[in-house]
């Protein structure tokens, strides 16, 4: 029995496109094969093959910074401050 293929569409944003297809091309490969290579090494390997993180601006230690400095700038009438890190 051979093996057969099947067609997986899905959508991003145009530049992203053409620039991974530019460096696809630099690397002597098809879109299609580097995403082949990125599934199969999933499956094999049961985990997505690079470090996957929350951007830490949106971390609830940067989002309590943020809210204490709103809030001092809205109780000194809207003076901008800095904000000392170690708070």
């Amino acid at each position: 029995m051979g093996q057969s293929t099947v067609n997986i569409n899905f959508r991003m944003d145009a530049d992203l496109k053409i620039n991974m297809e530019k460096a696809c091309r630099e690397l002597g490969l098809t879109p299609t094969a580097a995403f082949t290579m990125f599934a199969a090494k999933v499956a094999r390997e049961k985990r997505i093959p690079f470090e996957v993180a929350v951007d830490p601006f949106y971390s609830e230690q940067n989002m309590a910074r943020l809210r204490k400095s709103i809030a001092q700038m809205e109780s000194t009438g809207g003076t901008i401050h800095e904000v000392d890190e170690r708070d």
